[in-house]
């Protein structure tokens, strides 16, 4: 079925063990990074058992180009979803009860109906796929309430074997997956998180549109790539910004109306080299393989939605950015947004722990791919030499000091009274600046005043970037007025010590990896068919081959109403491209050319490379 189906040779990692598993009827709980196959894992079982598989999945927005992709390859799908008119849910109903569907994919608050329910009950079922399983734990990034009803498949269909699959969880995610979904006797399958095409940088942030655009023109012009944003009013701005710049750039966002939205994601999925400009309410689930970049305005709140964000790129294995700049006002912001949320004190907890772990990834010195696999409890990696703290290491330096002067002005202010400071009044009192406020206030008249000449401002402001994102030092109030911690006195006894991050000068961008993922294998629906030549191994003459199949393949897609991908992957595209087959026998071997679109597209490819020849 892979080769027929799916025009793999090969399974990849654990695909084959995890299928196998579930063909046998065993519940599975699999993590595995985005662009690796995890669809393949419950798709290749639906249509081996008996029955349909039912997919529980929040992405209504994109279950069309889902169903459309598995129909492109010949496997019968179809959705139930509010999206629907009554004819279309009743026509999918009753492929469903006649066994005329390979998978049916449902939303999860439609299993809180008793209809849908029903319904199921009236049909062959071959398993349960919960796609998204990170949705069901609280403590993960992007909670869902509807999947807590979930565990009604196994309550009420107790013999259906059960797949839970996500891209991201810790541990503790992983445990509240298997709790919450009643799956204590599943299988645990868990991959390496690494994205080793994937490069990340963090950089201090100045102009941050600026640098934006620079990485842009400079390192991605022309290339399909997602900005993100924390408000809905940065990523209006954001985008226009980039649209007077020349690019081609949409917003996104849960303030937008729904029509909007939907028209600017099928504009994203379907068109080349269009950036989108989004809140984090923008990409679960978006399979587009060639996002080259995914670059972070503001700091995210967890290194689980980061990696999931960033995930989002290089879906194809060929060489992407993931690229955040980051300063003194994100952490004021997160800490703030942290003291004023709703909930109890154990969910601002979550949230604290959540933002330090985020911010000691920022602020490591040392390699940014083995902190954060680190975090998903994957030790042991070494260096990657391929992010920007490996590419162009940072030096680290005695704080203690600097640590000592910025906070004993921040006690002597607090002392003062009067009205609240941000981080900018201490740092002039260091710097010895005689602005109007540090006059109007008697504040050069401070014993700290003008004793920190040793540094910059731009370096100061790193020092209460860092002993903010250490725990030495805490914002509060509106204002985001620097205070002490518990932790601050021991710091100036001198009790503990505190080494600094310095952060590099800025240097042209380092070169990037080309490396492509290894092997061959499968990862249909993900966009990940491996062994594919890496974007710089395309011979030069094959390149015009590889344009003019891409045209031919937009104009398919335009006339079926697809995203190009559905049809052929560009890692496809290059290997027909890089040795041109003449016969349909010869295309048939090329990985990713499955019998269905070799059926329906095979003449259509060798006319393509025919006429190539011919000109």
């Amino acid at each position: 079925m892979l080769r027929r189906v799916y025009g793999f040779d090969s399974f990849r990692g654990q695909q084959q063990e995890i299928i196998e598993h579930v063909c046998a009827g065993g519940d599975a709980v699999a993590l595995m990074p985005t662009g690796s196959g995890k669809s393949l894992c419950y798709q290749i079982p639906a249509q081996v058992r008996e029955g349909t598989g039912v997919v529980i999945s929040p992405l209504i927005a994109l279950m069309q180009d889902q169903v459309d992709a598995l129909n492109v390859l010949g496997v019968k799908a179809g959705f139930l979803n509010s999206t629907q008119d009554p004819d279309s849910r009743r026509g999918v109903e009753y492929a469903f009860m006649d066994g005329k569907l390979d998978l049916l994919y449902l939303a999860p608050e439609r299993l809180r109906t008793e209809s849908a329910l029903r319904l199921l009950d009236r049909g062959t079922i071959s398993l349960f796929a919960i796609d998204e399983a990170h949705c069901v734990a609280q403590w993960g990034h992007d909670f869902r309430p509807d999947y807590l009803g979930l565990s009604v498949l196994h309550e009420r269909w107790p013999a259906v074997p059960r797949i839970a699959v996500t891209a991201t969880a810790t541990e503790q995610t992983r445990a509240e997956i298997v709790a919450r979904l009643s799956l204590s006797g599943a299988r645990q399958f868990v991959a390496s998180f690494d994205r080793p095409n994937i490069q990340y940088r963090i950089e201090p942030k100045n102009e941050p549109r600026r640098q934006l655009l620079r990485l842009l023109r400079t390192e991605h012009p022309g290339e399909a790539g997602i900005v993100y944003c924390l408000s809905r009013a940065s990523v209006e701005k954001t985008a226009d910004f980039l649209c007077s710049e020349g690019l081609t750039a949409l917003p996104y966002h849960a303030g937008l109306d729904p029509q909007t939205r939907s028209v600017n994601q099928s504009r994203f999925l379907r068109e080349d080299g269009l950036i989108m400009v989004a809140t984090i309410a923008f990409g679960m689930g978006i399979d587009k393989p060639d996002v080259r970049f995914v670059a972070h305005l503001d700091l995210p709140r967890s290194v689980e939605g980061y990696y999931q964000e960033t995930g989002r790129a290089g879906r194809d294995g060929l060489p992407a950015t993931a690229w955040l700049a980051y300063g003194l006002a994100d952490v004021v912001q997160q800490r703030r947004m942290i003291d004023d949320s709703e909930g109890d004190l154990a969910h601002r907890r979550r949230l604290v722990a959540h933002l330090d772990a985020m911010l000691a990834l920022c602020e490591t010195a040392g390699c940014r791919r083995q902190q954060m696999l680190a975090y998903f409890g994957e030790t042991g990696t070494g260096p990657c030499g391929n992010c920007d703290t490996c590419l162009s290491p940072p030096s680290v330096w005695d704080g203690t000091v600097a640590a000592q002067k910025l906070l004993s002005t921040v006690v002597r202010l607090g002392r003062l009274g009067g009205p609240a400071f941000g981080a900018g009044q201490p740092i002039d009192i260091l710097l010895g600046k005689k602005t109007p406020r540090v006059l109007s206030y008697g504040h050069d008249s401070l014993s700290t005043f003008g004793i920190g000449g040793e540094l910059t401002e731009g370096e100061w402001r790193g020092v209460v970037r860092q002993l903010l994102a250490s725990g030495l030092l805490a914002v509060s109030g509106d204002h985001g007025t620097l205070a002490l911690t518990d932790l601050s006195g021991e710091v100036m006894r001198g009790e503990r010590p505190v080494v600094f991050r310095r952060d590099p000068p800025k240097v042209p961008a380092p070169p990037r990896s080309r490396r492509a993922s290894a092997g061959s294998g499968a990862g249909a629906g993900s966009g990940a068919a491996a062994g594919r030549p890496a974007a710089a191994d395309l011979p030069p003459e094959a390149e015009p081959v590889f344009e003019r199949l891409r045209a031919w393949r937009t104009s398919v897609a335009k006339e079926l109403g697809m995203p190009p991908y559905v049809i052929f992957h560009d890692s496809t595209l290059r290997l027909i491209a890089a040795s041109p087959p003449s016969t349909l026998d010869e295309l048939r071997q090329v990985n990713g050319v499955g019998a269905t679109k070799l059926d329906k597209y095979g003449q259509a490819i060798l006319a393509v490379l025919a006429e190539d020849g011919a000109s």
